[in-house]
């Protein structure tokens, strides 16, 4: 099962992506996290910060890195019940496509059925941060 999030973005593709692959520019609109990684197919990708009072450190590997058009990595999150095993990661891709002059964005991550509707929630919160910071301008 996979939650699927759409958002439309009133900038172009290159902006879109900018703001989903600078690690300071991810962390003002992704609840402060600090995101590391070179973006390699392949390299290690580490989410850390503080949530609700607890430091926390997610890791996954990126798996695609096709500039403006798709972005993809596994993913492990520390918060989980799961331990850090294979079987436990998921996989999250980040589609963008133009659609006259602006970016539609949509965000795939793999999940247990029931937690499809948690996973949605989230990636509506983080991508309404992303919409609002790239159409404030803020950079």
């Amino acid at each position: 099962m996979a939650a699927n999030v759409s958002i439309t973005i009133k900038a172009p593709v290159t902006t879109v992506w900018e703001h989903l692959t600078r690690p300071e520019l991810i962390k003002k609109y992704f609840f402060g996290t600090q995101v590391e990684t070179d973006w390699k197919p392949g390299s290690p990708i580490y989410w850390r910060g503080t949530w609700e009072g607890k430091t926390y450190e997610d890791k996954g590997k990126v798996l695609e890195f096709q500039p403006h058009q798709r972005l993809s990595y596994l993913y492990w999150n520390s918060f989980s019940s799961q331990p850090d095993l294979p079987e436990n990661y998921q996989t999250i891709t980040c589609d963008l496509r133009s659609e006259k002059g602006n970016t539609v964005l949509t965000v795939r991550q793999d999940c247990e059925d029931s937690k499809k509707e948690h996973c949605e929630k989230n990636w509506r919160m983080v991508l309404d941060g992303l919409k609002k910071q790239v159409d404030s301008g803020r950079t």
